[in-house]
């Protein structure tokens, strides 16, 4: 049955009916939409090579990354608390129309300025579908069933990280790399038709004000971060160079920025990101887990690809197979927990176990080797994707369950904003460790070599996994041994990062989940449970009446509360 409208009690405002069809059919557009954001964060790596000697935009190559990493930390916010102001539906329809065109164009680019010209209009579609997919299920879904939707939704962060770089790869082999934006345009037609006809969520006006000056504030300060951690990809500098004046401009602006932030965020009547969000231990625990695991995780994931072209003489097509036991790890864990969490009602242990596994996972990556098995390197990729698994998605639950309905975009949006400026950073700090420790690995290498009799190619800024396999024994041996040494006792300066998110996650609170989906709690619609809810009497006054359906009014007074006010406000839970 397709969803419906129905006279509220007080014969206020129509309200959406939600049928248990109309909830999976919403569902299977917000999954792919939510798929194809993910996906172009890494479809174009593996690709890069071949795009940017094409459209001739080797020294700035990073730019195709950044533009689209930056357009998506910059309107995530926007997203969150546009939804929350004025309903999810158009800026949904909004993002995937976005994302489509700018797919289409991206793969017809002539010329490398218009490429990433593009690749900015996709991240400012593709962080709506992030944010928005994520708040729409918890506007769909009580809290207490949501873990068997979040749960697929949080596999498919892990799925993307590694079929991406794989389909790249098979892309720009095979049919061209501008089928990387092209394979979008399809799947972004057929999501927002499900969209146009399904996704019938309420829209209202609000009476406050925008919130301008934290939205341009909040633009500088994640540009600038962003800039920064992205600063030798996009200057092509062998290191950060710190007396740059360009980079402590940058800096300065940023630390500026986010301190005019704060002061402007408590004065403002209706702030882009509310501060006594903070007040909310539950909200600020699982912030900083998803900040921490945004540094640690991801940072580490960005050079395993590398590391197997270069050791074992794998094609980007191949390294992508290769990282195959991860998606699995991740697609077990987060759906495994998702189901647990729906059927126990029980969220916590997850998160404090996943980040236990990710510390394994990743002491166990620093005995990588040159020569070592694929099957324990498979092993070993598998263990750290079972911890991501059982994180990622739980804590978007957490901070859903434990905030006030009318905020659920803002805080969402404010999950994944940190766990993404997580991510840049931590990419940031990671590669500067690596690269650092390999100039100098293979500046030994070299260094006993007679002047000039190094083979084409073999300057260590120059290496390839095409030059590394025609080397000859001993240098072969020599140059994978250094991108090892380089690369697996990087990972212990990452462990303390997860130990901390492990130490957070041992104080998460542990907040009873909500029986009534975000919209039912704000009065917006009514939440069917049978087959035909014609047929379903609306609950009396007080609240008795058929159990298979939850009505409340159109000002928001439900038939049943919500524990993220319990806990906002100070009351015990349970």
């Amino acid at each position: 049955m397709a969803s419906t409208t129905a006279a509220p009690p007080d014969g206020g405002t129509p309200l959406v009916v939600l049928t248990p069809r109309t909830v999976w059919v919403i569902f299977g557009a917000l999954l792919a939409s939510m798929f194809l954001s993910s996906l172009d964060q890494s479809i174009v790596g593996t690709a890069m090579p071949t795009i940017v000697g094409e459209l001739h935009g080797v020294e700035h190559q990073g730019w195709v990354i950044t533009a689209y990493i930056l357009a998506i930390a910059i309107v995530m916010p926007l997203y969150g608390k546009f939804g929350d102001l004025w309903g999810r539906r158009w800026p949904f329809l909004v993002a995937i129309g976005l994302f489509t065109v700018a797919s289409a164009g991206a793969g017809f680019a002539q010329s490398f300025p218009e490429l990433v010209a593009w690749r900015g209009v996709q991240g400012l579609g593709g962080g709506g579908l992030m944010i928005l997919s994520q708040a729409i299920i918890a506007d769909i879904v009580p809290a207490k069933d949501r873990g068997k939707y979040m749960g697929p939704m949080g596999a498919l962060f892990g799925i993307a990280a590694v079929i991406g770089p794989l389909l790249g790869g098979w892309f720009t082999e095979g049919p061209g790399w501008r089928w990387a934006f092209w394979i979008n345009v399809p799947i972004g037609v057929a999501a927002f038709a499900v969209a146009w006809v399904a996704l019938r969520l309420p829209t209202h006006r609000s009476g406050r004000r925008i919130d301008v000056a934290g939205i341009v504030l909040m633009v500088v300060a994640t540009s600038g971060i962003v800039l920064v951690t992205s600063w030798e990809s996009l200057t092509g500098s062998r290191g950060y160079d710190w007396s740059d004046p360009w980079l402590l401009a940058l800096v300065t602006a940023v630390v500026v920025s986010v301190a005019l932030f704060v002061v402007v965020e408590n004065r403002a009547e209706e702030p882009l990101l509310p501060l006594h969000l903070f007040k909310n231990r539950t909200f600020t625990i699982a912030t900083l887990i998803g900040l921490v695991l945004g540094m640690g995780m991801f940072s580490a994931l960005a050079f395993l690809p590398t590391f197997l072209q270069m050791s074992t003489g794998a094609g980007v097509t191949e390294s992508g197979f290769l990282l195959l036991p991860m998606m699995a790890g991740v697609m077990l864990t987060a759906i495994g927990s998702g189901i647990a969490i729906t059927k126990t009602g029980r969220y916590k242990v997850f998160p404090v176990v996943g980040l236990a596994i990710t510390a394994a996972g990743m002491v166990w990556l620093t005995r990588i080797t040159g020569d070592m098995s694929m099957w324990l390197f498979g092993a070993m990729i598998f263990v750290l994707g079972a911890g991501m698994g059982l994180v990622m998605q739980t804590i978007v639950l957490a901070v859903q369950n434990a905030v006030d309905p009318h905020e659920l975009g803002t805080a969402t949006s404010a999950n994944n904003f940190f766990r993404e400026i997580g991510a840049a950073v931590g990419t940031a700090l990671f590669s500067t460790i690596f690269t650092s420790r390999l100039a100098d690995n293979l500046d030994g290498v070299f260094a006993g070599l007679p002047a000039g009799s190094a083979p084409a190619g073999a300057e260590g800024s120059s290496l390839t996994p095409e030059v590394v396999e025609q080397l000859p024994e001993p240098l072969h041996t020599g140059v994978v041994d250094a991108f090892t040494d380089a690369l697996a006792p990087a990972f212990w300066y990452l462990l303390p990062l997860v130990l901390v998110g492990f130490v957070l996650a041992l104080f998460l609170r542990e907040v009873k989940l909500s029986d009534v989906a975000g919209m039912v709690a704000r009065g917006e619609a009514v939440a069917d449970h049978g087959d035909l809810v014609e047929d379903a009497p609306a609950p009396a006054a007080d609240g008795a009446g058929s159990p298979d359906a939850v009505v409340v009014t159109a000002s928001g007074a439900g038939t049943r509360d919500h524990p993220g006010d319990r806990e906002r406000d100070g009351a015990p839970v349970s």
